[in-house]
Formats: C-alpha cells, structure tokens, sequence
C-alpha cells in the first residue's frame, strides 16, 4: 500500500482570487512505513504572498524568485503521486489550490491522478469531536514532537503529519501486521485429549443461593431485564426456579427467591445452613438443601423458625 502525506504553502487562501502554490512537499508511506523518498519544490508563484500568509511560511518573494514555476515541475510531482493514496491535513484547501494549478496547463484535476485522497482533519474531527484538531493540537495529543516548527514548512509538516496519521490510525491495520509477524518456524504438536482428567468443581449449596440472590439484585436493578433470568429452561437434571410458594409474605415475594421442583425420583429435604458458611448466611436464614436421590440439589422455601433476619426479609 502506497501513501504520500502531502501538504502545501500558498500566498494566500484563496485560488479563485489569483493566489498561487509557493511550496509543495510529499513523503512516502509504504505498508505504514516512512519510506526514503520524498518531494519537495519551492515554486516561483508570480506574486506577492499576502501578509498574514507570509508570517505563516516565511518565504519571501525575493527568494521565490529564484525559483521554478510549477509548469516546470508538474511532470515530476504527478509522477511522485500517482495512484498513491493522498494524505492531506484540511484536504479541500490543499487540492484546491492543486487543482487551480494543473487547471491553468489544462491538465485533469489532481484526484484523476491519485487512488485517492484522505482528510485528515475530517478524521480528527470524528475521533476527538469538540476539541482542536490543528497539526499542533495533534502533534501534542499524540505525542509527536513538533518543537522545530516555529514557522509552517510543507516538508516539515508532511512529516509531522505523517507521525500523526500513523498515530490516530495505528488500530486500523495492526491486525494485518500482527498476522505477518506471527508466523513461527516451530513444529506444532497436535493435541491429545483423550487422556485429559478435567475436574469440574460444582458449585456448593451456598454457592447457589448466593447465585440466586445475585440474579434477583441484578434483575430488580435492570427493571427485570436480566439475561440470566430470561433463560428459563433449564438442562435436564438441573434446578428450575418456579414462583415463590403462596403465603411466604411480600419480603420473599419482593426478593423473587423462588424454590425448586422436587426431583423426578423423590423430593429434596430441606436442612439447616451448611457449618461454616458465614455468620451472613445464618443470620439471613437461609437454607440449603441435600441432593435428592439421583439428581442435583435443588432450592426449597426457607425453614420455618430460621430467624428474625428471615422474616424482616
């Protein structure tokens, strides 16, 4: 991939009104590389630059002067640039003063000699909205040191803005460079599975009461959008929350705790909370339940009498 960061010095700020190039500078991208070449012309433009555009760049018109029109120097830079993509700051400026130029040799307009032409003002102004996107703002938001540009300099500031570009994009084509550099000249082993002992840990009977209660917080929170809660069918052999039991008072009913079927082959037995699960869960009362014959354990109502923590919930 072939980009050229181009940027220009005018007399003034606009071609409609007989202002002219006075410089023009590009340097070469390639694969998101600075490559060694660039271009680089100070032109003589035939006038006067305006004053303010002279603080800007500083060049004189004794000095333009000395210099080659653009009519001698077209044939060059046309060929620097074509069918690389361009990279400009504040593009519509640039290539329209480019466009006056080739225009007055009768030549096509800039963009029928490029692949294309990328603002890179308008792409700072979509990443960072409300904020100043100058080349300077830029150079100091991404860290790229611009302390030798007291004046503007085409060449200069197709450098920097190269260093930007390749800053504000970087995400956009790591996927591509990491793929070229991740190839290894190591044997690859397949994997033998057949003979992995996995242990799986299932969760403890406090385990998943405190699932359970989680579920209920997060479900009240999100205005009974929890995902979790949404899934209802459950895998065969494992716990189904039903509705709480009738009667089990408004607290019970505003928490959603809810119980479980019985399993297939014999109710679950309720038992007393498990030893050393946390003076939380015995002052919450709340209790879990033993595995009912060939199945998992499975939630029941609380037991009558847990405490006072269980009724005031």
């Amino acid at each position: 991939m072939r980009q050229i960061v181009l940027d220009t010095e005018t007399t003034g700020l606009d071609p409609a009104l007989g202002h002219r190039i006075v410089e023009v500078a590009g340097v070469e991208l390639r694969n998101r590389q600075v490559s060694s070449r660039d271009f680089h012309r100070y032109l003589n433009a035939g006038r006067a630059s305006d004053p303010g555009a002279l603080e800007v760049h500083g060049l004189t018109e004794d000095f333009l002067r000395e210099q080659p029109a653009f009519r001698d120097m077209v044939a060059d830079f046309l060929d620097f640039v074509a069918d690389a993509e361009l990279i400009i700051h504040n593009a519509p400026f640039d290539v329209a003063f480019l466009d006056r130029e080739l225009a007055l040799l009768d030549l096509p307009p800039l963009s029928t000699h490029v692949a294309g032409i990328t603002d890179t003002l308008r792409l700072a102004k979509q990443l960072h909205p409300g904020k100043r996107n100058s080349l300077d703002a830029l150079c100091e938001r991404y860290g790229v040191d611009n302390t030798a540009r007291t004046l503007h300099g085409a060449l200069l500031d197709a450098r920097l803005l190269a260093d930007v570009y390749l800053a504000m994009t970087r995400g956009q084509d790591s996927l591509i460079i990491d793929l070229g550099d991740t190839r290894s000249t190591v044997g690859q082993v397949p994997l033998q599975t057949g003979t992995l002992d996995l242990v799986v840990l299932p969760a403890s009977d406090a385990e998943l009461v405190a699932h359970a209660l989680y579920l209920n917080d997060l479900d009240q929170a999100s205005g009974n959008k929890c995902v979790w809660k949404q899934f209802t069918a459950a895998p065969q052999g494992s716990p189904r929350m039903l509705r709480p039991l009738e009667g089990e008072g408004e607290a019970q009913r505003s928490l959603g705790v809810g119980v479980t079927e019985a399993a297939p082959q014999g109710p679950p037995r309720m038992l007393r909370p498990l030893e050393g699960e946390g003076e939380a869960q015995r002052s919450l009362g709340v209790g879990v339940t033993e595995a009912a014959p060939q199945g998992p354990p499975r939630m029941l109502r609380p037991l009558e009498g847990e405490g006072e923590a269980q009724r005031s919930l």
